[in-house]
């Protein structure tokens, strides 16, 4: 399949929508699976030096 045009190839052979969304949400998930653990960590360092902070008091 070769296109002639980028209005061609944006439009993916009319399935435009279906492929389009799909790269949209593999981004998105792609994206929180980066992300979140580096969300997490930081929460339990958070944690963990509260807790050690109530400790040493």
């Amino acid at each position: 399949m070769t296109f002639n045009s980028l209005a061609e190839f944006l439009a993916m052979g009319g399935y435009a929508f279906y492929v389009w969304t799909s790269y949209g949400l593999t981004l998105v998930v792609l994206l929180a699976n980066i992300i979140i653990p580096i969300w997490q960590r930081k929460q339990l360092l958070r944690s963990l030096s509260l807790k050690q902070q109530r400790l040493e008091k």
